[in-house]
């Protein structure tokens, strides 16, 4: 067994949903994995919704031709946007498919009957689409040739119909029941948050779980029934199973505890890797309205939402920003983040407009996040300042522009009612910023002391916070400590940090 690596097939899902949070974290974790010399790893594609072509299957390998293999490796790809051509017969029976999937799996896997097969991709030949769809967004380019030469299975049945499936089991069953994939070919399957699937037996499972939020939290959660219904009867059926989780903080880790507290001696914690491309460089100032000008948010066109001034030509939108981004520079606070209910964006409205109106009239507020769900409200409070040119919704900001507004910002506010990891904390301190976050257990245990805290329930706390650490007499001192502890304590989040903890803690479960 000596010298042998172990074979690790890793869920990449996430990686084509979004920016930051879990896409970044797997994105960065299937890097660094793959940097890992005692592991041979390979990703896994799958969707959330859309069925995929199955991409090599064993049957096609057996008497392999490669035109027809480049040509099933292509459908992966075209079947991740649209159904694939094919004939009559091929679209009825993918209708058909679709229409009965989740039934069906949930019969034939309560019978333990169902397996789904994982086809190959090869990653040859098609190293842009592998580049741009699943790691592009966070990371460097240095890291190109080292994710791009990996292989990829592909699950053709899609993530949210496998939970279905699971969750039309508890009719007669009193634990969920999931289908199995075929992992045989892989000593340690990674699944991202509950998985919805059983494995090969030869094959150990281990979650990346991220946070118990759907089950604690429930009310700041889109699609509450479902989403709360899959993402308990997933973890059930996963503690059940003996799969091993490696949590991304201890608070994490202490709430999966308080739910399935067998699972104790089955958890580790090892906390998520900060990319590399945040890092301290010189403030350029001068930047930040560049920026903020290429990065505005372009709002939801589908729903009707829109989320900038009017204007009736483009000199008068060239004037507005003019004056209100390029005059006597740019004071603001940033907060990076999705808008959503649990992320708290009303409170540090509030606490910033107290600012603003006592100490600070020229500090703008610039938020950069997606659109998430239930935010509505929150743009109606937004509007009349957006107007005014006092703040800035942004999206789609990549990381070289977002460490510059990370430098240049008076302080990042971290202001989330509940979190997994927060990585805009800790990306800020990379940055040479400083960080003014929510009191939350996750916050103090991943920020430690290189942050201020305040309580998330009260804006006259998060005010106070604000005052003193930017307007009080002893600003500097405050700023410059912070900074320093800042750089210390991110440090710990470095690849070179935490890797070698994934290292052992898969030779110590297989």
């Amino acid at each position: 067994m000596v010298g042998r690596k172990t074979k690790v097939l890793l869920e990449m899902r996430p990686a084509l949903e979004g920016f930051a949070g879990i896409p970044q974290e797997v994105r960065l974790l299937f890097n660094g994995l793959r940097k890992i010399d005692t592991l041979e790893v390979e990703g896994m594609l799958q969707t959330s919704h859309r069925f995929l072509s199955a991409g090599a299957t064993k049957k096609t390998l057996r008497k392999p031709n490669k035109s027809r293999l480049i040509n099933r490796y292509s459908k992966v790809i075209v079947s991740m946007a649209e159904a694939p051509h094919g004939s009559v017969f091929d679209r009825v029976a993918r209708r058909f498919r679709r229409k009965m999937s989740a039934t069906t799996l949930a019969i034939t896997s309560s019978l333990g009957m169902n397996k789904i097969e994982l086809g190959l991709f090869k990653s040859a030949g098609f190293h842009d689409f592998v580049w741009r769809t699943l790691f592009d967004k966070s990371l460097s380019n240095g890291d190109f040739r080292n994710v791009v030469g990996a292989d990829f299975r592909v699950c053709s049945v899609p993530w949210h119909t496998m939970h279905l499936s699971g969750l039309n089991t508890l009719g007669w069953s009193s634990v969920a029941r999931y289908p199995r994939l075929e992992t045989g070919d892989f000593q340690l399957f990674i699944g991202q948050t509950p998985y919805p699937g059983k494995i090969s037996r030869n094959t150990k499972m281990v979650i990346r779980y991220h946070d118990a939020i759907p089950v604690l939290m429930p009310h700041t959660i889109p699609d509450k029934s479902i989403h709360q219904a899959t993402h308990f009867h997933a973890l059930q059926a996963n503690v059940k199973a003996g799969a091993w989780f490696a949590c991304v903080s201890e608070a994490t880790r202490r709430d999966l505890l308080e739910l399935f507290p067998e699972a104790e001696k089955r958890s580790v914690t090892i906390h998520n890797m900060v990319s590399s491309s945040y890092f301290p460089e010189d403030a350029a100032p001068d930047k930040v309205p560049g920026i903020i000008r290429s990065r505005l948010h372009e709002g939801d066109k589908a729903k009707g939402v829109d989320v900038n001034p009017t204007f009736l030509t483009n000199a008068e939108r060239e004037a507005f920003y003019r004056k209100h981004l390029e005059a006597n520079g740019i004071e603001y606070l940033l907060i990076v983040s999705t808008l959503e209910p649990r992320k708290n964006h009303a409170k540090l409205l509030a606490a910033w407009e107290q600012i603003k109106k006592n100490e600070g009239p020229k500090l703008k507020l610039v938020i950069v996040g997606g659109l998430g769900w239930d935010y509505a409200p929150m743009l109606r409070r937004f509007s009349s300042w957006i107007e005014r040119g006092e703040l800035f919704l942004l999206s789609g900001v990549p990381s070289a522009d977002l460490r510059t507004l990370y430098r240049n910002a008076k302080a990042t506010v971290c202001p989330s009612l509940g979190e997994g990891f927060d990585f805009s904390g800790v990306e800020a301190m990379r940055s040479g910023g400083i960080v003014i976050a929510s009191d939350i257990a996750v916050h103090k245990e991943v920020y430690d002391d290189a942050a201020i805290y305040f309580d998330p329930y009260s804006t006259g706390d998060l005010t106070k916070a604000l005052r003193n650490t930017l307007y009080g007499s002893e600003t500097g001192a405050i700023r410059q400590s912070l900074v320093a502890k800042g750089n210390a304590v991110s440090s710990r989040y470095l690849p070179e940090n935490i890797l070698p903890k994934w290292q052992d803690f898969i030779a110590r479960i297989m």
